[in-house]
């Protein structure tokens, strides 16, 4: 392939400008901020399945808690009943005031029962409540954080999208007149190895590669002439001579 010294010089422009911009997106794809967004967003989801069985749990026991206040409230209107029985003399038969005693002392104790469940269900519940009272500020201190972490991220993408849109347009101009097979070429290579497809050779050494060409090898890309594109013999990138390349 032949293509003008100048044109090859441009090329080397180009490659900064391409190696520049793919470094302003390995920046934007690897922010801090964008780490740490993952990482409160991993724990979040964590913490929210937590609060959700909390609140369940809590669903339940206020369910547990309704049922235990309702047998302890029908239990005592059965109490009182029989008491303004007794109280109001309608019971006067002894077999049955005695056998109405006894019941109420049963129903006493069944009272006591059912408040000693009723209370402790009740602390059950606090305790429930407190687990999804502290989960839930949790979650929210994670949704705080998160939303400064992406307000910072996005203030630095729009940083990065204005340099990466400068880039853009230095770059149409750089390839402007640029042999079309250089730039089709320049570009394959540039796919296939790691973003640079054109590299200077200086001081004897390929600037893609980093690797020191040989006696040999210099000596056919010293006999090369000026517009021939040169290959580097290791990493086949295009390789452009400068007044530096020690030839």
């Amino acid at each position: 392939m032949k293509a003008d010294p100048s044109a090859q010089q441009q090329l080397l422009a180009v490659q900064e400008l391409d190696s520049q911009a793919d470094l302003l997106r390995h920046q934007r794809a690897s922010l801090a901020e964008i780490v740490r967004i993952t990482e409160l967003e991993t724990g979040r989801g964590d913490v929210d399945d937590r609060l959700r069985d909390a609140r369940i749990v809590v669903e339940d026991l206020t369910v547990e808690q309704k049922k235990a206040d309702a047998d302890v409230e029908q239990v005592k209107v059965r109490r009182t009943r029989d008491r303004d029985r007794m109280d109001q003399g309608l019971i006067s038969n002894p077999k049955d005031l005695e056998r109405m005693q006894h019941e109420l002392e049963s129903l006493e104790r069944r009272i006591g029962s059912l408040e000693d469940t009723e209370l402790e269900i009740m602390e059950q519940l606090e305790e429930a409540q407190r687990t999804a009272d502290t989960l839930a500020a949790q979650l929210a201190e994670t949704d705080d954080q998160i939303a400064e972490l992406a307000a910072v991220r996005d203030a630095r993408w729009v940083e990065i999208d204005a340099s990466l849109a400068e880039s853009e347009v230095a770059r149409a101009a750089a390839i402007e007149g640029l042999p079309e097979d250089l730039l089709a070429l320049y570009e394959r290579l540039r796919v296939h190895k790691g973003g640079v497809g054109a590299a200077a050779l200086r001081a004897r050494q390929c600037g893609g590669c980093q690797l020191t060409i040989d006696a040999a090898e210099l000596g056919v890309i010293r006999a090369a002439a000026a517009d021939q594109v040169v290959r580097c013999e290791e990493c086949q990138r295009i390789l452009v001579r400068t007044p530096e390349s020690g030839l």
